[in-house]
Formats: C-alpha cells, structure tokens, sequence
C-alpha cells in the first residue's frame, strides 16, 4: 500500500514538472506589440535636482486597433530629457490593451 502511494505521488511531482517546464519555455505565445503614439497632454513637473526621477505622463494614445485613448503611466526619465505638453512620444503596448503602454526606444 505504501508503494502505491509513494508511486502515486512520484506520477504527480513528475507531470508537476513537465507542465512547468512546458509552460516556461512559451507553451503559449504572445502577440506581438502594436506600436503608436502618444500625444501628451500632462506631464508631472521637473525636478530641481538632476538625473534620473519619476515623471508621470497622462496622454491620447492612438496605434492601428486603438482609436484614441486616454492613458497615464509613471516612468522613470532623466530630467535633460523631460516631456512636455504637445509631445508626441513612440510607444508600444500590447495588443487589444492600450492601458499597459510602455514608451519605445527610452533609455
């Protein structure tokens, strides 16, 4: 009885295991991003100190299935680089959601 039980338990760690692994190598594969634009209509303001600091960007995003959409988001931006109201900023996001945006091409 002992031996079927610890059988049993050893099936189930295994397949435990092969459904990890299969799932972390991309059992399921993810759409590609669509890429758009975001035209920024506010912006938090610049720090005084230099460097690196959070900026919070509120904006239109339109790309090829997103009409227009109101988003906003927090980064992290250099201050020599600071957006302004009016820019119009390169992103990506993924597929059928525009709400989880990421800004192309920052460094």
């Amino acid at each position: 009885m002992l031996e079927f039980f610890s059988l049993l338990i050893l099936a189930a760690v295994l397949v435990s295991t092969i459904v990890f692994v299969v799932r972390s190598r991309g059992g399921r594969r993810t759409a590609d991003p669509e890429r758009g634009t975001l035209y920024v209509t506010g912006v938090s303001p610049r720090p005084d100190v230099l460097g690196a600091q959070y900026v919070t960007i509120t904006g239109n995003l339109t790309g090829p299935t997103v009409p227009g959409t109101v988003v906003y988001g927090r980064f992290v931006r250099d201050t020599n680089s600071w957006p302004e109201v009016g820019d119009s900023l390169p992103v990506i996001y993924p597929a059928g959601k525009p709400d989880r945006w990421q800004i192309s091409g920052m460094s």
